[in-house]
Protein backbone atom coordinates (compact mmCIF):
# COMPACT_ATOMS: atom_id res chain seq x y z
CA UNK A 1 0.00 0.00 0.00
CA UNK A 2 1.41 3.62 -1.13
CA UNK A 3 0.56 6.68 -0.79
CA UNK A 4 -0.77 8.18 -4.30
CA UNK A 5 -0.02 11.59 -5.97
CA UNK A 6 -1.89 12.72 -9.25
CA UNK A 7 -1.60 15.98 -11.73
CA UNK A 8 -4.98 16.02 -12.95
CA UNK A 9 -4.62 18.00 -16.55
CA UNK A 10 -7.33 18.52 -19.29
CA UNK A 11 -6.01 17.70 -22.77
CA UNK A 12 -8.15 20.26 -24.40
CA UNK A 13 -7.12 23.09 -22.43
CA UNK A 14 -4.48 25.10 -22.92
CA UNK A 15 -3.67 26.17 -19.25
CA UNK A 16 -3.49 22.47 -18.58
CA UNK A 17 -0.46 22.00 -21.26
CA UNK A 18 1.85 25.15 -19.66
CA UNK A 19 1.81 22.96 -16.29
CA UNK A 20 3.14 19.52 -18.30
CA UNK A 21 6.57 19.99 -17.70
CA UNK A 22 6.17 21.57 -14.25
CA UNK A 23 4.10 18.84 -13.20
CA UNK A 24 6.12 15.96 -14.53
CA UNK A 25 9.46 17.49 -12.71
CA UNK A 26 7.35 17.89 -9.72
CA UNK A 27 6.16 14.25 -9.82
CA UNK A 28 9.55 12.65 -10.88
CA UNK A 29 10.80 14.31 -7.83
CA UNK A 30 9.21 11.10 -6.17
CA UNK A 31 10.14 8.39 -8.58
CA UNK A 32 11.96 6.54 -5.95
CA UNK A 33 10.08 7.63 -2.84
CA UNK A 34 7.45 5.19 -0.84
CA UNK A 35 4.71 6.82 -3.13
CA UNK A 36 3.43 6.24 -6.84
CA UNK A 37 3.32 9.46 -8.45
CA UNK A 38 0.73 9.40 -12.21
CA UNK A 39 -0.93 11.63 -14.27
CA UNK A 40 -4.82 11.76 -15.00
CA UNK A 41 -5.41 12.78 -18.15
CA UNK A 42 -9.31 13.90 -18.84
CA UNK A 43 -9.30 12.11 -22.11
CA UNK A 44 -8.93 8.70 -23.87
CA UNK A 45 -5.56 6.68 -24.07
CA UNK A 46 -4.59 8.20 -27.27
CA UNK A 47 -5.50 11.87 -26.23
CA UNK A 48 -3.14 11.44 -23.18
CA UNK A 49 -0.01 10.13 -25.04
CA UNK A 50 -0.22 13.06 -27.57
CA UNK A 51 -0.97 15.61 -24.89
CA UNK A 52 1.63 14.59 -22.46
CA UNK A 53 4.66 13.62 -25.19
CA UNK A 54 7.18 12.06 -23.30
CA UNK A 55 5.95 12.31 -20.04
CA UNK A 56 3.28 9.21 -21.02
CA UNK A 57 5.97 6.75 -20.46
CA UNK A 58 7.93 8.46 -18.35
CA UNK A 59 5.26 8.52 -15.27
CA UNK A 60 2.36 6.29 -14.44
CA UNK A 61 -0.78 7.64 -17.12
CA UNK A 62 -4.11 7.30 -16.34
CA UNK A 63 -6.97 8.19 -18.90
CA UNK A 64 -10.52 9.79 -17.55
CA UNK A 65 -12.38 9.89 -20.57
CA UNK A 66 -15.86 10.65 -18.98
CA UNK A 67 -13.89 12.30 -16.35
CA UNK A 68 -15.12 10.01 -13.57
CA UNK A 69 -12.34 9.55 -11.47
CA UNK A 70 -11.77 13.42 -11.75
CA UNK A 71 -15.08 14.48 -10.36
CA UNK A 72 -15.19 11.82 -8.21
CA UNK A 73 -12.21 13.26 -6.61
CA UNK A 74 -14.15 16.19 -5.77
CA UNK A 75 -12.01 18.48 -9.01
CA UNK A 76 -13.94 21.33 -10.05
CA UNK A 77 -11.16 22.51 -12.40
CA UNK A 78 -8.25 21.79 -13.66
CA UNK A 79 -5.10 21.22 -13.69
CA UNK A 80 -5.08 20.22 -10.31
CA UNK A 81 -2.88 17.65 -7.19
CA UNK A 82 -4.34 15.23 -5.50
CA UNK A 83 -2.90 13.35 -2.96
CA UNK A 84 -4.44 10.03 -1.55
CA UNK A 85 -3.95 8.33 1.62
CA UNK A 86 -2.91 5.00 1.71
CA UNK A 87 -6.61 4.31 2.75
CA UNK A 88 -7.71 6.76 0.33
CA UNK A 89 -8.97 9.86 1.94
CA UNK A 90 -7.70 12.69 0.09
CA UNK A 91 -4.83 14.72 2.42
CA UNK A 92 -4.29 17.48 -0.04
CA UNK A 93 -5.84 18.86 -3.24
CA UNK A 94 -4.76 22.05 -5.44
CA UNK A 95 -6.88 23.23 -8.13
CA UNK A 96 -5.11 25.38 -10.51
CA UNK A 97 -1.54 26.24 -10.65
CA UNK A 98 -1.22 27.42 -6.74
CA UNK A 99 2.39 27.24 -6.38
CA UNK A 100 2.28 28.10 -2.47
CA UNK A 101 -0.60 25.47 -2.56
CA UNK A 102 1.19 22.95 -4.54
CA UNK A 103 4.64 23.65 -2.46
CA UNK A 104 2.66 23.06 0.68
CA UNK A 105 1.14 19.91 -0.64
CA UNK A 106 4.53 18.81 -2.18
CA UNK A 107 6.11 19.28 1.42
CA UNK A 108 3.45 17.80 3.10
CA UNK A 109 4.24 14.47 1.37
CA UNK A 110 8.17 14.66 1.45
CA UNK A 111 7.40 14.74 5.18
CA UNK A 112 4.82 11.64 5.19
CA UNK A 113 6.96 9.38 2.87
CA UNK A 114 10.59 10.74 4.10
CA UNK A 115 11.58 12.56 1.13
CA UNK A 116 13.09 15.46 -0.36
CA UNK A 117 10.61 18.26 -1.56
CA UNK A 118 11.01 19.50 -5.03
CA UNK A 119 11.32 23.32 -5.17
CA UNK A 120 8.34 24.95 -6.44
CA UNK A 121 7.95 27.25 -8.05
CA UNK A 122 11.06 27.11 -10.69
CA UNK A 123 12.18 30.71 -12.54
CA UNK A 124 10.71 28.58 -15.50
CA UNK A 125 7.52 27.09 -14.19
CA UNK A 126 4.43 29.22 -15.35
CA UNK A 127 2.68 32.35 -13.24
CA UNK A 128 0.15 31.29 -11.25
CA UNK A 129 -3.68 30.87 -12.69
CA UNK A 130 -6.66 29.36 -12.05
CA UNK A 131 -7.91 26.36 -13.09
CA UNK A 132 -10.35 25.68 -16.24
CA UNK A 133 -13.67 24.54 -14.75
CA UNK A 134 -14.98 21.21 -15.97
CA UNK A 135 -16.72 20.94 -19.05
CA UNK A 136 -19.25 17.45 -19.73
CA UNK A 137 -17.45 15.31 -22.22
CA UNK A 138 -18.06 15.23 -25.87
Amino acid sequence: MFHLVLVALDPFEEPSAWLVDTAGRILTNYNQADCHVAFLVGGTEDEARQFLGHWATDVLTFADPDLVAIKGLGLNSLPAWVHLAMDGTVMSSCEGWDPPCWREAADTLAKVVAWSEPVIPLPADPAPFAGTPLTAPA
